[in-house]
């Protein structure tokens, strides 16, 4: 599955050089892989069964400013599934255009939360994982 969540450039984005602030991205990224996570599980169930998600690497491109008053949108799929971990890509795009404002690649596991450590992606999970994948085509 792709989803698109929308976000208005607000004033308390901005940097010194009037344009959004480079870890400002990092709250737009999350905010979209919530908005991702939310339209595919019930996150209360998901977090009930004792399993987490944890970011374990991201790597953000900037490609162009964004400004006070531009509306963007953050797609976000799931790109690539391995054995311990997923990379969810994330595109920042001005809103009715392709014009990409930034991209990034965010490496995540899914955690036993009782005994910290990552899980392998096997069985029931990873079948779920697999048609999060499938629909982000």
């Amino acid at each position: 599955m792709q989803t698109r969540t929308p976000i208005k450039i607000r004033g308390y984005h901005l940097d010194l050089y009037g344009h959004v602030n480079n870890a400002r991205y990092l709250e737009f990224l999350e905010e979209a892989r919530w908005d991702f996570l939310e339209r595919q599980v019930d996150i209360s169930s998901f977090t009930g069964s004792g399993l987490g998600l944890a970011v374990v690497n991201i790597n953000i491109n900037y490609r162009r400013g964004a400004y006070v008053g531009e509306e963007i949108e953050v797609v976000t799929s799931l790109a690539k599934l391995g054995n311990k971990s997923a990379v969810m890509h994330q595109d920042v795009v001005l809103k009715g255009t392709d014009t990409l404002v930034a991209d990034a690649d965010v490496t995540f596991v899914v955690t036993d939360q009782k005994a910290q450590k990552a899980v392998t992606l096997e069985g029931d999970l990873r079948a779920i994982l697999e048609t999060w994948q499938k629909n982000s085509v």
